[in-house]
């Protein structure tokens, strides 16, 4: 049984996107790659038909993945998510009570969270403790280092 992932329109294109550029585009190559190591001789010491076959029992199992990952996706209607609460795709700002550091995410799907970007999973530690709560309530959030208290300042989509 594979596990429900919600997404936005764009990064389920990203995802169905890049299943077919393996699918299409590296499939293909990797069965050049074999091909060409193996008309190089004897298999039994090709170094090169090993690392090439290896490469494509990779590239099948990422393949297998992003099917996977697909057969569980459910779009996100955006116009049905409440507003009091966090949820996927709502945006958070948050304030550490410790060292008064305020921060904003987006809270996404696994497939799109992207740091660099500000888009944090709702599978991360900061991402479960933000899940349901409300402008004005203390996220108490395990990390390695100990517990850290985030208040809850704002939400918007």
């Amino acid at each position: 049984m594979s596990n429900v992932s919600y997404y936005t329109p764009k990064g389920l294109k990203k995802l169905r996107e890049e299943l077919q550029q393996l699918k299409d585009i590296e499939r293909v190559k990797a069965s050049k790659a074999i091909a060409e190591a193996r008309d190089k001789g004897d298999l039994s010491e090709n170094a090169e038909y090993d690392a090439a076959k290896e490469a494509q029992g990779m590239l099948e199992m990422r393949i297998s993945k992003l099917e996977e990952t697909l057969a569980g996706a459910r779009l996100i209607d955006e116009s049905q998510l409440d507003n009091s609460k966090v949820l996927v795709l709502s945006n958070v700002e948050i304030k550490n009570r410790s060292n008064g550091m305020k921060m904003s995410y987006l809270l996404v799907a696994d497939g799109e969270a992207d740091l660099s970007s500000g888009k944090i999973s709702v599978n991360s530690p900061i991402g479960k403790g933000l899940l349901g709560k409300s402008v004005g309530d203390i996220a108490k959030i395990k990390v390695p280092n100990g517990v850290i208290e985030f208040e809850v300042l704002k939400i918007t989509r």
